[in-house]
């Protein structure tokens, strides 16, 4: 099936939003279980689920904006915007998943990390050059 970059961007928009509220769901799990209702409560493990939240929330709308002011571009190779919207989002699995092991320099926080990182300086190397070129 071929898709419009629109429907690549509602796409990744419609993974994300479902992955929020997983990870807030975690979060309230862990929560209920300790009888934290405020903080941490200095638990490294509710500390993580906070954090992955929290990265997730602080950076994924951002991805999303930029992928769509991407996707409103004439010409913008499907591809392109599969690896900036599939880049992102397996990013902040990866990292999600590297937070909830609780291991904050594993191999899965690094990479979705790194994805995370390169595809935000891809788009945004993107919209540069092409605010400039038209």
């Amino acid at each position: 099936m071929i898709m419009s970059n629109t429907q690549i961007v509602a796409l990744y928009a419609g993974i994300n939003l479902i992955i929020l509220p997983i990870l807030m769901f975690r979060v309230g799990q862990l929560r209920s279980s300790t009888k934290t209702s405020l903080g941490d409560g200095e638990d490294f493990q509710l500390l993580s689920r906070i954090r992955a939240h929290g990265n997730f929330a602080e950076t994924t709308p951002f991805a999303l904006v930029g992928l769509f002011i991407v996707s409103m571009f004439t010409g913008v190779p499907a591809w392109l915007m599969h690896v900036f919207g599939g880049g992102f989002t397996l990013g902040r699995v990866f990292h999600a998943h590297g937070m909830a092991k609780g291991n904050a320099l594993g191999k899965g926080r690094i990479i979705g990390t790194l994805l995370s990182v390169l595809t935000f300086f891809g788009m945004g190397g993107y919209l540069l050059f092409r605010a400039f070129t038209g």
